[in-house]
């Protein structure tokens, strides 16, 4: 015999993982420390700038 279940307890209980492993997502999409997000920015502006040196001007 099949093991009796509250649909609205299941649903409560599927959107909180749902909603915990969205959370776990944006952890580590967002989660850098402020040193690492400037650290980054730095090594990006000199990259474009690198870039923009090798231009050639007509």
């Amino acid at each position: 015999m099949a093991e009796i279940i509250s649909l609205s307890k299941a649903r409560k209980k599927k959107k909180r993982q749902d909603k915990d492993k969205k959370a776990t997502e944006n952890r580590v999409k967002f989660g850098q420390r402020k040193a690492d997000k400037k650290l980054e920015d730095a090594r990006k502006d000199r990259r474009n700038k690198d870039l923009d040196d090798h231009k050639i001007d007509d």
